[in-house]
């Protein structure tokens, strides 16, 4: 009997000292991690619409892929939308948009795409490019070769982004 319960015993108090230091571990970093995520994202912000502050908003518009909408003074707006394309949520783009309601720029932060095949959707310009301008979203694009799930996943955060924008633009602009 104490052969067959030993094991079970030992087992647990690992899997309880193992619980308890990832919850410390956790407890550690969390306030650094986000302050990396603030510092990244502001950092995005910037080298979409230059120095400039910012007003994240807390706005629920209805689209699960939206982590955050900031507006600037100028009436800015920076959607950021994370997606899958390849790999799961792989795709975690910033989308800028002027205070007519076009994007303007594109800018990542982060990308989890294969090196090589779906990281040319963050960099090829051209890519990037043909979505500049759109004011609501479109069906037609030019795939980049040989990544096709990157660059359709690309598609739906731009398009993604449209939409909430135009859906929420009185919320956002007035908020």
């Amino acid at each position: 009997m104490k052969d067959k319960v030993k094991p079970t015993i030992v087992l647990t108090v690992i899997c309880v000292i193992a619980s308890l230091l990832l919850v410390f571990a956790y407890e550690l970093t969390k306030d650094r991690i986000a302050e990396q995520k603030s510092l990244k994202f502001s950092q995005s912000v910037e080298a979409l619409f230059g120095k400039t502050e910012s007003k994240v908003l807390q706005l629920k518009c209805g689209y699960d892929e939206i982590e955050t909408i900031a507006v600037t003074p100028d009436k800015k707006t920076v959607i950021q939308v994370c997606t899958d394309g390849y790999s799961k949520d792989g795709i975690n783009i910033l989308v800028g948009f002027d205070e007519k309601g076009s994007i303007t720029g594109i800018e990542f932060v982060s990308l989890g795409e294969t090196p090589g095949l779906g990281s040319k959707v963050r960099d090829e310009a051209d890519f990037r490019k043909q979505f500049y301008g759109l004011t609501a979203p479109s069906e037609s694009f030019d795939a980049i070769s040989g990544a096709t799930f990157s660059s359709n996943g690309m598609k739906h955060a731009v398009n993604t982004a449209l939409k909430a924008y135009n859906e929420n633009k009185e919320a956002i602009l007035g908020g």
